[in-house]
């Protein structure tokens, strides 16, 4: 267990430095949120003791990194930032496992890794361990609360950031506090949205939508005593009350507690349906930033240094809305992720170069994590209106990419899995592993330039680039989740295969498709690395002409800006010299480090891109 240290008159300085412009804070939005409930008088003050216990518990190491944090505040718009996301389990075993693939890390250049949840959760069934029973407990399979604090001192130490899951809509079934609902004890009823009969239920649900329709109908799931509990999810999931004053003050508590064990990146979980509202599609409401905000002002003063990583699946204004520095400080880029898929089926730039043009830019001290996929399904949130401006049928538009993506449309190479349709809506979505979305599956030839072409998409538009492990080196869908009981109604599953060891064991022959996408993904992280325009999220549009072609530049205040080129179309593609003529008439290829007469007519190759140095 990382060493706690007295605090010294400079520590206590600092923190009541941040308490001072903090509290006010904090008390503001809670006031905001809650008004006159006779509760917060006592939330606060209990609130304002859980903050200074976690800040004199906090261990040494910790209070460095928040003061190294505060003096380089944007340490995570580095050009070396890289990102990882694994099961522990099916990557590696358990924590201690874990920890022996670090060498492996460090070779590949990750500087964050995000450890899908690891909280103690029902069984079979968690939804992937997003049905959490306990905060301050881990499945037993994997290790210790203990064991994971060493796994994060290990990982810290050699310059990756560990980030977990907060899960904070909802608790599993199994948490104490719901075992204790469901006994009748009347503070923890007030946990949860619970309903003695259908009055309530029937009007929320006049205006919400649902999320699983393979799980159950509506927003509620009737108890076995015939009380009835919101399930925005699944039946085993129970969604918390935040209209309770003590909700947060509890769920606080639990977020301090996980920045203690060494968390540095807090992935804050369906941020859109943390407040609820009867007449309201209870998605996306003003009280959901207001519980954001005073979750990060807790944080600022107890653990600084550690960062918000917003998870909000929703229209691109909503997804936004939830970052800045004083709310969520990242977040993944659905809609670049579902575009770029979009775009390598339609051939078509249109409405990823739009949404690089009007939707790219964030805030100031905020950036996005661009991914081309997670441990989740792909869902197409691009929006309705940016889809009709460029003629485009957004209903139909969705249903063509549902079919391509699942291999049921003539000339797709995809295979993906359909997840979670609902024949009401006409709704869906695709789940899968990279290579079996990108064509290596079906064994399309062209598959390795497709990864890679949409990789240095994740590269290069700036913000934290981040990898499935595994994808790397191209490990396909695995159908195994079939035979567990726990897993087979979740097709998600088909894109979480276990550690792909002989693939990984191939890496460096270029002669494997393994070989070929690990050593292009090095030679695109090493360059990105020397690239001083790959920093920050500055991107400036750069219109081709050709609707096969993205192009975009990546300004440098003191280096050379980058001018990103990319082919989706199946055949090469020539940029006349007219079209580049308003640059320098000489460039370099940052990849092949070549040089590029501009003055003559550039020619990509199929599913290829350049990076030019102008």
């Amino acid at each position: 267990m990382t060493a706690l240290h007295r605090a010294t008159a400079t520590d206590r300085h600092r923190f009541d430095e941040r308490v001072r412009v903090q509290e006010p804070r904090l008390v503001d939005l809670l006031h905001r949120l809650y008004g006159d409930d006779p509760r917060l008088a006592g939330v606060l003050e209990c609130l304002r003791r859980d903050i200074e216990h976690a800040w004199e518990t906090r261990p040494h190491d910790l209070r460095m990194l928040d003061d190294r944090r505060d003096v380089d505040p944007a340490w995570f718009q580095s050009n070396r930032m890289l990102a990882g996301v694994c099961y522990v389990d099916r990557y590696a075993g358990t924590f201690a496992q874990l920890a022996e693939h670090i060498p492996y890390f460090q070779e590949l250049g990750l500087t964050v890794l995000h450890l899908m949840p690891v909280y103690d959760c029902p069984e079979p069934n968690s939804d992937g361990g997003y049905a959490v029973s306990s905060y301050r407990r881990t499945k037993a399979a994997l290790g210790t609360m203990n064991d994971l604090q060493h796994l994060a001192a290990k990982l810290r130490a050699a310059g990756i950031s560990l980030t977990l899951d907060f899960v904070f809509n909802h608790t599993s079934n199994e948490h104490e506090w719901a075992r204790r609902a469901l006994a009748g004890e009347r503070e923890f009823v007030d946990y949860y949205w619970i309903s003695d009969d259908r009055e309530l239920p029937d009007a929320f649900e006049a205006t919400t939508r649902e999320i699983f329709p393979d799980d159950h109908p509506g927003s509620f799931t009737r108890l076995p005593d015939g009380r009835w509990i919101w399930t925005t999810f699944h039946t085993f999931q129970w969604d918390l009350n935040y209209a309770n004053p003590e909700v947060f003050r509890a769920m606080a508590g639990e977020m301090l507690f996980l920045a203690n064990q060494g968390v540095e990146i807090l992935r804050m979980d369906a941020v859109a349906f943390i407040w609820k509202q009867l007449g309201t599609s209870s998605e996306n409401l003003p009280q959901a930033h207001l519980l954001l905000q005073a979750f990060n002002a807790v944080l600022r003063m107890a653990a600084p240094a550690v960062l918000f990583l917003s998870e909000a699946i929703v229209h691109p204004d909503d997804v936004v809305s939830y970052i800045s520095p004083e709310e969520c400080e990242l977040s993944y880029n659905p809609l670049q992720m579902a575009l770029v898929w979009s775009t390598l089926a339609t051939r078509d730039v249109g409405l990823l170069s739009q949404a690089l043009e009007t939707r790219h830019a964030l805030p100031k001290g905020t950036a996005w994590v661009d991914y081309i996929r997670s441990h989740d399904d792909i869902g197409w949130t691009f929006a309705d209106e940016d889809a009709r401006a460029l003629g485009i049928d957004p209903e139909a538009h969705r249903r063509f990419l549902n079919r391509f993506f699942v291999g049921d449309h003539p000339g797709s190479f995809a295979r993906g899995a359909p997840f979670q349709t609902n024949p009401k809506t006409g709704d869906s979505r695709v789940a899968g592993a990279t290579a079996s979305l990108a064509g290596l599956t079906a064994g399309d030839d062209r598959a390795v330039r497709r990864i890679l072409l949409a990789q240095s998409l994740s590269l290069s538009t700036g913000g934290i680039p981040l990898l499935y492990l595994g994808d790397e080196v191209g490990q396909q869908n695995d159908d195994g989740y079939l035979d567990d009981e726990g897993k087979r109604g979740d097709a998600r599953w088909a894109g979480r295969p276990p550690y792909p060891a002989g693939l990984y064991a191939s890496r460096h022959d270029p002669a494997t498709s393994a070989g070929a996408l690990y050593e292009g993904l090095r030679d695109l992280l090493r360059v990105r690395a020397t690239l001083p325009a790959f920093s920050g999220g500055d991107l400036i549009p750069f219109h081709t002409h050709d609707r096969h072609v993205l192009g975009f530049q990546r300004p440098a205040g003191s280096g050379a800006t980058v001018l990103v080129l990319a082919n989706f179309g199946d055949l090469p593609a020539t940029i006349d010299p007219l079209t580049l003529s308003g640059l320098p008439p000489i460039a370099v290829d940052a990849v092949t480090e070549g040089f590029v007469d501009l003055r003559e007519p550039l020619t990509l190759e199929a599913l290829g891109f350049v990076w030019l140095l102008v």
